[in-house]
């Protein structure tokens, strides 16, 4: 059998160095923790910094300076929370949603040029077992949430 860390190994180096050279946008340079709050809070509806700092498995001191330095940089803003003045909400400015879409644009380019050497069998087998593979690590006890720092 082959040496699954390994595998895992290189495909998350092949993914950290596509991080690495895909977050510059318009001259603004997007660390990868910084492109996952933008992504987490573009996908999720009116979020909290407490749900943002939990769905990135990252302790709210280090979740609290990269939000402080997104909001310096004008791509994130926080407003309190009108029916709880200790919560505040997060939400992408203008400029905050250009930046999280348009890497969200050079990532699907990136997997379409990936996925565009298999064929659509290989392909599909590729997302299910990510799916499955997903599904199970949700599953373990041993959850490797690592927090980002």
């Amino acid at each position: 059998m082959e040496n699954v860390r390994e595998l895992f190994q290189i495909m998350t180096r092949r993914f950290g160095f596509l991080n690495k050279n895909c977050c510059s946008v318009g001259g603004c340079e997007i660390s990868l923790i910084q492109s996952h709050i933008l992504y987490e809070i573009d996908h999720q509806h009116k979020p909290s910094i407490q749900q943002v700092a939990e769905a990135l498995g990252t302790d709210i001191t280090t979740f609290s300076r990269q939000i402080q330095s997104l909001i310096k940089i004008n791509l994130v803003k926080k407003t309190p929370d009108p029916d709880d003045r200790r919560v505040y909400i997060l939400s992408l400015t203008t400029e905050g949603k250009y930046v999280a879409t348009t890497i969200d644009e050079q990532m699907k380019e990136y997997l379409n040029e990936v996925f565009s050497h298999m064929n659509d069998f290989e392909k599909e087998t590729v997302l299910r077992s990510i799916k499955l593979l997903n599904d199970a690590m949700a599953k373990s006890s041993q959850c490797c949430t690592t927090p980002l720092g």
